[in-house]
């Protein structure tokens, strides 16, 4: 039996047990209905009327200020989200989303006409993408965007975007941890990014959700929903409440250098400036990255590492895979010195490596 109907036949065996509880309360009087217990206090219950309708005028208005940001974007045969980056019509959205396309149909929230988009640029490391709209409608509304060091877990946090290609949709939860290192898949068009430092919220994300905007209570745009958890037990389905969205640091960083030079060009990605290969054991199980190439001048060959050196640790972390590898480098940056522990013809050996750039 799988986990989930494990985890199904156990809450319903607690069921009876808890209302066992039940009725050994009653019994013993907690509950005795002729007992004399306080009467509800009408001013309490008032005060939850008064903040659950406080909750969800903020809702409501947050939902008026930015879903007018928050566009719908058409890239050949797939549809994705973006979000209105400035008065220009310039839109940042997930590299993902943009594929390999160069023009997009892009349905803005000023009105059902269907607007033509150019691709800027796309920077699939960070899994963002600049496209711009050849004609700015009137009234076209740019987002405002937080502050990455104000975001904090427990916060609420409200998720914009056409999940499945239901536009101007709105799923609600929190933040539920930051700082998270994610690697997304290359299949169904991922990128193979490594992600550092994104937002973890319990927002449903959804197919159709990335690059839209995930938005606190003060109307700011704090992250761009990318990825959505998967539950390998349950057949690589998706697994409800745990989303990621890459933060609004990250988000501008990126925007703006793509917007005035038309590409990145300070990515702050640390790199080895090698390309590599995962590599197995004699048990046939990922064992370390074997370097293919070394670019000339790069940080690996600056520390004297060669083509067929074995990573096997960056610094205290273990190294098996080439997704590893990235993870391991994802908190680092350009110009860090760090301690690469590698096999060369069977001996192990470390080397200081001052990290180069992506």
């Amino acid at each position: 039996m799988d986990a989930f109907h494990s985890r199904s036949r156990v809450r319903r065996l607690l069921l009876p047990l808890t209302a066992g509880l039940c009725a050994l309360a009653l019994v013993s009087g907690c509950s005795d209905a002729s007992s004399d217990s306080p009467s509800p206090d009408p001013t309490s219950s008032a005060s939850a009327t008064r903040a659950a309708s406080d909750l969800q005028s903020d809702y409501q208005t947050v939902i008026k200020n930015v879903l007018p940001s928050v566009v719908q974007i058409e890239a050949g045969n797939s549809l994705g989200s973006g979000v209105v980056y400035d008065s220009k019509g310039h839109i940042v959205t997930n590299a993902h989303v943009v594929g390999n396309e160069r023009t997009f149909k892009v349905t803005v929230a000023t009105g059902e006409k269907v607007e033509n988009a150019t691709l800027v640029a796309s920077y699939p490391e960070q899994d963002l993408a600049v496209i711009k709209l050849d004609t700015v409608p009137k009234g076209l509304k740019p987002a405002k965007f937080g502050d990455s060091d104000k975001v904090e877990v427990g916060q609420i946090v409200l998720a914009m975007g056409s999940p499945l290609g239901l536009s101007s949709s709105v799923t609600q939860g929190i933040v539920s941890a930051l700082g998270r290192t994610v690697s997304e898949s290359r299949a169904g068009g991922g990128t193979g990014a490594t992600i550092a430092n994104m937002v973890q919220t319990s927002a449903a994300i959804n197919p159709g959700n990335s690059g839209g905007a995930l938005v606190n209570l003060d109307s700011e745009v704090i992250g761009i929903p990318t990825l959505g958890a998967i539950d390998p037990q349950m057949g690589d389905s998706a697994a409800p409440g745990i989303g990621f969205a890459i933060p609004v640091s990250m988000v501008k960083t990126v925007a703006d250098q793509i917007i005035k030079s038309g590409r990145v060009t300070d990515s702050g990605r640390a790199a080895l400036n090698i390309v590599g290969r995962t590599v197995v054991d004699v048990n046939y199980q990922p064992a370390g990255v074997a370097l293919v190439s070394v670019t000339k001048n790069g940080a690996a060959d600056k520390a004297g590492l060669q083509v067929g050196d074995i990573i096997t640790k960056i610094g205290d972390l273990p190294v098996t895979t080439i997704t590893s590898l990235s993870e391991a480098l994802a908190s680092d940056r350009p110009g860090q010195k760090v301690t690469v522990t590698y096999l060369r013809n069977g001996a192990e050996s470390t080397a200081k490596v001052t990290l180069g750039e992506i």
